[in-house]
């Protein structure tokens, strides 16, 4: 049975961990498998590792550090970055991963989507797609790590996923990222309107009430965060953190 799900993302940029505010003023917070190693003591749901420089330095998914990372997660993983073919998401799932997840490469060809399905199984298969308000009203996919606008509308992307048989959408709203001022709420409920694809929220989850309010709201959802599980206080001090199996199952209990 699906349940609510709270999600650890981490960003990796020359295999460190970094993290982002609006998709740029990136910080190092530390290594990467270190913190994997904390947030197994804290028995995290699940972890989402994107290495953000792949696709836009049009690199190959780096599959020494998948491997370490795999080796490390004793929670079901999922990674993205560079993934463009089937023989990478093949080798990423073989290496230890449980989903891969893919964004420049579907949107350019949606083609894609039943071969890597084929390959590595639908449930395996997520779609992530970075999301950007527009100017004069409505929202924009934009892709290399923000840096590029594809004019695509949203909405209608997913409404076209439809049509094919994926695991998950992973939905990041650019704006929010890094702010931890709340989830773009506007945004998941125009999305979570045109489609019962399992769906995981990143960006702008500021307290553990920013994920229990999303949570009472959608149900059966991911919320996914960086900066609150990495950052502590005002200053933004580096502290691992998750919530408590008493915190967790507060906001789950009715999905148990």
């Amino acid at each position: 049975m699906l349940r609510p799900r709270i999600i650890p993302c981490l960003l990796i940029r020359n295999k460190g961990l970094v993290k982002t505010v609006g998709f740029k003023d990136e910080k190092y917070v530390g290594d990467p498998l270190n913190a994997v190693r904390i947030f197994n003591e804290k028995k995290v749901d699940e972890l989402i590792v994107i290495d953000i420089d792949a696709t836009v330095l049009n690199q190959p998914p780096d599959f020494e550090l998948i491997k370490k990372l795999a080796a490390e997660c004793r929670m079901p993983l999922c990674y993205g970055g560079g993934v463009k073919n089937v023989a990478q998401a093949r080798e990423i799932v073989r290496l230890g991963a449980e989903k891969v997840s893919i964004s420049s490469g579907v949107i350019e060809n949606l083609d894609l989507i039943p071969k890597f399905a084929s390959a590595i199984g639908s449930q395996s298969v997520v779609v992530s797609l970075d999301i950007k308000r527009k100017l004069f009203g409505g929202y924009e996919i934009l892709t290399h790590n923000g840096n590029k606008k594809t004019k695509i509308d949203p909405i209608k992307f997913i409404e076209k996923l439809n049509d094919f048989d994926i695991g998950e959408l992973v939905i990041t709203s650019i704006e929010n990222d890094g702010l931890m001022k709340g989830y773009d709420i506007e945004l998941i409920e125009k999305l979570r309107n045109i489609t019962t694809t399992p769906i995981t929220v990143i960006g702008g989850a500021g307290s553990i009430t920013d994920i229990s309010n999303l949570i009472n709201k959608f149900g059966v959802i991911g919320a996914g965060a960086g900066s609150l599980f990495v950052f502590k206080g005002k200053y933004k001090a580096v502290l691992i953190s998750y919530p408590s199996l008493e915190e967790k199952l507060k906001l789950i209990e009715e999905y148990i």
